[in-house]
């Protein structure tokens, strides 16, 4: 090989060193670019990343007290709009929980996060299993906390589909539109104590509530209740931990409810469920040191 020829081949190797190093530089910026009038996103700590998912009429502030008992982690913190005083954005009209779940799936695309695990409370959980079904790539793991693929089916006799629990989940829609603000917020404290054991940490949980926009939570609570996910449970390939209570209504029992979210996650093969006892639905603040324990078994098998 003459000396020219070997120059020539140098210099084009150095050429495109420097060419990849630039567009390396360059990657993170392109790959932080993300813009929502859906979601916002708050990232925090360093480390494998995790992206949670709060619940209805809800906010970040479910996680505070995990996130600050489970470091070393990247945690990407989802704020829904319309939700704890957020302008409603993108869900000014129509489905809440489909379109948010494929806009956290364009996050994930943007910034660029390789396959990270997803967390998500109540509603929050719906929106991890839409996320996991419909875009098995783009997460590793999945945990959800308190919530079945078909809420509906909670409402009504064995045996009913999205369709046959329509009628009602209208009516409760309609209803919950021609709520007055004294009704509303009468509505707000009840779900609320019901919902959180730990009185410390109620008023937070109603303060998201009461600042959350009617008509946005009306709809996605509409939305939930016609949301049969049972179909697209065979899709979810990731490892799935889902953990739950047993609801405070007469004649429910540890065995009845565990009975029903068996069935409940039956097509999804790769799934651990957990009962979580002396809890209501709020599982991270009624039982703080065993949510955050299987929170960290959960990412502990991630690394």
């Amino acid at each position: 090989m003459s000396p020219s020829t070997l120059f020539a081949l140098s210099r084009r190797t150095l050429l495109t060193s420097l060419v990849a190093v630039a567009l390396g530089a360059l990657a993170p910026a392109f790959a932080a670019e993300f813009s929502s009038d859906r979601i916002s996103v708050t990232a925090e700590g360093a480390g494998s990343d995790v992206l949670l998912i709060h619940g209805l009429a809800s906010s970040p502030r479910v996680w505070r007290e995990m996130v600050a008992a489970v470091p070393g982690y990247r945690y990407h913190m989802v704020q829904i709009s319309g939700f704890a005083g957020n302008a409603r954005g993108g869900n000014t009209d129509g489905a809440v929980a489909a379109p948010v779940a494929e806009e956290i799936a364009r996050y994930i695309a943007a910034r660029g996060l390789v396959k990270p695990a997803v967390i998500g409370h109540s509603m929050g959980g719906t929106i991890g299993m839409m996320l996991a079904g419909r875009h098995p790539d783009s997460l590793s793991r999945l945990m959800v906390v308190d919530m079945v693929p078909f809420l509906g089916a909670l409402f009504a006799p064995p045996g009913a589909s999205a369709t046959s629990v329509k009628p009602m989940a209208d009516a409760m829609l309609t209803q919950m539109r021609a709520s007055d603000p004294a009704a509303r917020s009468m509505r707000n404290t009840a779900t609320i104590n019901s919902m959180v054991d730990n009185v410390a940490m109620r008023p937070g949980a109603l303060d998201d509530s009461v600042k959350s926009d009617p008509d946005v939570t009306a709809r996605a609570y509409h939305e939930l209740i016609v949301t049969d996910l049972a179909p697209e449970l065979g899709r979810i390939t990731v490892p799935t931990t889902v953990l739950y209570v047993v609801p405070k209504v007469p004649g429910m029992t540890d065995e009845k409810i565990g009975d029903a979210y068996k069935a409940s996650f039956a097509p999804l093969k790769n799934v651990t469920l957990k009962r979580i006892p002396s809890s209501a639905h709020f599982i991270m603040w009624d039982q703080p040191q065993q949510f955050q324990a299987e929170v960290k078994a959960f990412l502990g098998q991630a690394k």
